[in-house]
Order: C-alpha cells, then structure tokens, then sequence
C-alpha cells in the first residue's frame, strides 16, 4: 500500500526545491558572470593594419588600483602567426589618464598617427591606459607602475609573435617619467628606449647605461624643465652609456608632435637588436 504525502510536506519540498534552484542557478550565472569578464579581460584583438581596444586582466592588483589596464593594439598589416616584429611599448602623457576611453588614449603619439592619419608601422605597438593619478607631483611622475607594464609585455609576448630581441619603449611627459623608470627597472628587456621631455633620478644611471637611449625635450618646457632630461642624460654619460639628447630650442611642453613625426626616430630604434 502506497502512503500518500501530506499537502503540507509536499508543498515545503517544492518550494525549497525552487528556493535551492534558483539559488544555484543565480550563483552559476554569476560565476559565469565573472569567469566570463576574466576571460575577454584575457582575449588580444588582432587586426592587422587596424589599431584594436582591449582590457588586459592584471593577476595581482595592487590596493587601490585598477583590476584591468585598458590598452591599444595596433598590429602591422602584414603581421601573420608564426612570423615575429618588433614591439613597441608607448606610454602617454597625463592628460590621455583614464579607464578605457579609447579616443582619449588616441590623442597623442603612435596611437593618433595610426587613428587620426592611417599611419603604418613596422612593429606592434601597445598603448596602456593608465589610470588617473593624484594631483601631487609623485603621484603623477610614479603613475606608471612597472608590475603591470612587465605583466602586460608577458601578455602580449605570450598571445602574439614578437621579435623579443626588437622590444622598444617610448612615452610622453607622464609616460617620459614612466620610460625612464621601466627602462632603469628592467633595461633587459628593451633594445633601445626613447623618453620625451620627462625626468628620472640620476642614481639610476648604471642601469639605464646598458640601454641605448635618444631623449627629447623642448627648450621652453615650463611644464617639466629641460633640466630634468639634461641631468638624466648627463649622469648615464658619465656612466659610459649611449645616450643622446635632441633639443627642440623653441619647443614648450609638445616636443612629442616633432619626435613621432620624425621617420628617424623609428629608424633609430630597428637599428637596435638584443642579443637572444
């Protein structure tokens, strides 16, 4: 003989079997939700000829930073799998600060030459974003951090076909403090760097000695004196390094516009090759 249910009982288990459903259809969906957001932080957008918006996912955030670092790819149009260029790292000035506007981070540089002018490069060229700094003077010459720049380099290295003998540095004012501090961190990793109208400390000057570097600057900068390039330059002198300085005399703050233009500056640095 069959025992029946009560109402009650039967009516309890179907709405905790509801109840528990929902639940873990609610806690899937909402890691789903996260592994999804990880992996497109994770994805490159490839594109040759085409300059590409991307988020990369930064392993270990530093407190109070972002957990992505938004960046452009730009991509050589006969770039193919398998057949590895050159990379450029460009670093923007302050002004570009932000967290994933693309046309702000365009405003300047390599990435406005290939966006504003169609510009053709001979290397991939990846632009971070960084985040906007404080307003004290530290905050902004240290906005760059050097772990996420390296983990960003990695990410690339890992997902295209770099050259990484030809890995080139570059940045403008914010970004000119930023090359001059990655370039003293790991001058290893870069074959030749190319810091404009930025500054550094003087006593990373052994380092950077191994690292050929061409920095600019204008003669009128009233934003960051030419000192700030000049003490550089002597200092990795003094320590046998090569290095070199182009003065723009009547130049304030914008000595980038010339350097970017210039067909040399991108000669100089494919003539520079690390040893594998």
């Amino acid at each position: 003989m069959k025992r029946s249910v009560p109402a009650f009982f039967l009516m309890t288990f179907v709405a905790t079997t509801f109840v528990m459903n929902c639940s873990s259809s609610s806690n899937l969906s909402a890691q789903d939700s996260a592994t999804s957001s990880v992996e497109s932080a994770s994805q490159i957008q490839v594109e040759p000829g085409q300059q590409t918006e991307n988020f990369f996912a930064i392993p270990e955030p530093a407190e109070g930073r972002p957990d992505k670092l938004p960046f452009l790819l730009y991509t050589p149009s006969n770039y193919q799998a398998g057949q590895e260029v050159p990379m450029l790292l460009f670093l923007h000035g302050l002004g570009e600060s932000g967290d994933g506007n693309f046309k702000q981070l365009a405003v300047h540089g390599p990435p406005k030459r290939v966006a504003k002018e169609g510009k053709e490069f001979p290397f991939v060229i990846v632009s971070p974003q960084s985040p906007k700094p404080g307003k004290e003077r530290a905050d902004v010459v240290e906005s760059w951090k050097v772990d996420e720049l390296m983990a960003l380099l990695d990410h690339v290295e890992e997902h295209l076909s770099i050259d990484t003998s030809r890995v080139y540095l570059s940045g403008l004012s914010m970004g000119g403090f930023g090359t001059w501090r990655l370039a003293a961190t790991h001058p290893e990793r870069f074959a030749a760097a190319i810091p404009i109208c930025g500054g550094g400390k003087t006593e990373w000057a052994d380092e950077l000695a191994t690292l050929p570097i061409w920095a600019f600057h204008g003669g009128k900068d009233s934003v960051v004196e030419l000192k700030e390039s000049e003490e550089m330059v002597v200092a990795i002198q003094r320590a046998g390094g090569d290095v070199k300085l182009t003065i723009y005399p009547e130049a304030g703050h914008d000595s980038w516009t010339e350097t970017y233009a210039n067909p040399e500056v991108y000669a100089w640095l494919l003539r520079h090759q690390n040893e594998k």
